[in-house]
């Protein structure tokens, strides 16, 4: 929180449990999508099954009409 001034999530310490069992970082983000890949499929099938999206309310407060400057332009 300190540092970026957000709280970490899940996978901060997800990170710290994989590094102390001895899983190389490289793999961090495979063994993250692999806990998560039955959740994906259960959305999928969610929408397949009622044939639209389910997201959650939510409402956009940030700018809008900006234009896209690529970050080599920078």
């Amino acid at each position: 929180m300190e540092a970026k001034g957000i709280y970490p999530n899940v996978d901060f310490y997800s990170a710290t449990v994989q590094h102390a069992l001895g899983i190389p970082p490289e793999y961090f983000t495979a063994v993250f999508a692999a806990s998560r890949t039955s959740g994906w499929i259960a959305h999928i099938m969610e929408q397949y099954a009622d044939n639209r999206l389910i997201r959650p309310t939510s409402r956009y407060v940030g700018e809008t009409a900006l234009t896209f400057v690529p970050i080599s332009q920078r």
